[in-house]
């Protein structure tokens, strides 16, 4: 566990027994855009209004922000709703201009999350800066870069931080433009317990449609905040067009949200219920003891017949059977079979250790 002197949300909005809320276009694009968003957003109760003035793009000729204008803007902005506003910065220049212009929270994407010299470059140039700063998860799957920014930047002397949750690059073919993994969020949240993590459903949907779900699940998970790309026109924005969402169909999801607490019930019947989960729990690994027991004797027998390790067709027919069987009890098939996975590759270890101690 990793404890870091780190200030409450509170601290950044005032706001108490519910999460914290940044929203505004992906892009800033022109003055009406932003003050006309601005406007629209102050009435929907957010805490901070965001833009991006600088876009990082994976090949050139794409829409790689406004510049300096947009920071013009965000301030002009923020003196006629009284918001505050917030950024992405990647270069130890882009702080520079950002704080010029009285930028009141940063935040490090996951382009430069994932790259060490980029962050301690930014957490070089926040020394002796009071300014919330929000950090991205890297691009890839990897929670030692993440952990890693947010120790970079608190050594640097900032005490106002943040976590965001946006999702994880894949290969695979999934609905999510980003996969969530919400596990790796959760074991941050564990490593880091007291670092608040803002969700950033706009990156991990890819599509508007998807937002209001992905701001729920963030909320059941117990996360601190959200961070929605919102616009006026989604359909004509520069960039990011299909995960905007316009400012009135924000308010409905967030007016739509259930937020939930920690406390147990004061009725004793989620301590109940705990209970009964240890309980089980605690079956559950005395069993896979038992089964690993079994194991051993198997691999003695491997060893003593000289017969192979590894038998493909028996793990084959094993794994179509408890997946099967999966089907019948209401569990999810491609949960049993990451189980079994596991159990699986332990088993093999174990057995081939068996094999390799011929003289025992």
């Amino acid at each position: 566990m990793i404890e870091l002197d780190i200030n409450s949300l509170e601290s950044w909005s005032g706001a108490k027994d519910r999460p914290l809320i940044i929203a505004g276009p992906c892009s800033a694009e022109t003055e009406e855009q932003i003050m006309t968003v601005a406007k629209q957003l102050s009435e929907q109760h957010i805490d901070i209004l965001r833009a991006g003035i600088w876009k990082p793009r994976t090949r050139p000729g794409a829409f790689e922000g406004i510049g300096e204008d947009g920071l013009k803007w965000m301030k002009q902005a923020k003196e006629e709703t009284g918001l505050k506003i917030g950024t992405e910065v990647a270069t130890p220049e882009h702080v520079e201009l950002a704080l010029k212009y009285g930028v009141d929270a940063l935040w490090i994407g996951a382009r430069t999350t994932v790259n060490p010299f980029s962050v301690q470059e930014i957490a070089d140039s926040l020394q002796g800066v009071d300014v919330p700063v929000l950090i991205k998860n890297p691009i890839n799957p990897d929670n030692g870069l993440w952990i890693g920014a947010i120790e970079r930047v608190h050594r640097a002397g900032v005490r106002s931080i943040a976590a965001i949750h946006r999702g994880f690059s894949t290969y695979e073919k999934t609905k999510y433009r980003n996969k969530p993994m919400w596990q790796l969020a959760i074991e941050l949240k564990r490593l880091m317990p007291n670092i608040p993590i803002i969700n950033d459903p706009s990156h991990i949907g890819g599509k508007r449609d998807l937002v209001a779900d992905i701001c729920q699940r963030a909320m059941d998970m117990g996360l601190d905040g959200l961070m929605i790309e919102s616009h006026p026109n989604p359909d004509e924005a520069w960039s990011d067009a299909a995960q905007q969402v316009t400012p009135d169909a924000l308010g409905t999801i967030l007016a739509n949200l259930t937020i939930r607490k920690e406390a147990a019930s004061a009725d004793g019947s989620l301590d109940d219920l705990r209970e009964q989960i240890d309980r089980v729990d605690k079956e559950i690994l005395e069993a896979i003891s038992e089964r690993f027991k079994i194991v051993e004797e198997i691999g003695e027998y491997k060893r003593d017949n000289k017969i192979t390790t590894l038998q493909m067709n028996r793990w084959d027919a094993l794994l179509q059977d408890k997946i099967s069987k999966a089907n019948g009890l209401n569990l999810n098939d491609d949960f049993v079979k990451a189980i079994y996975q596991l159990i699986h590759k332990e088993s093999v270890k174990r057995q081939s250790e068996i094999a390799e101690n011929i003289n025992a």
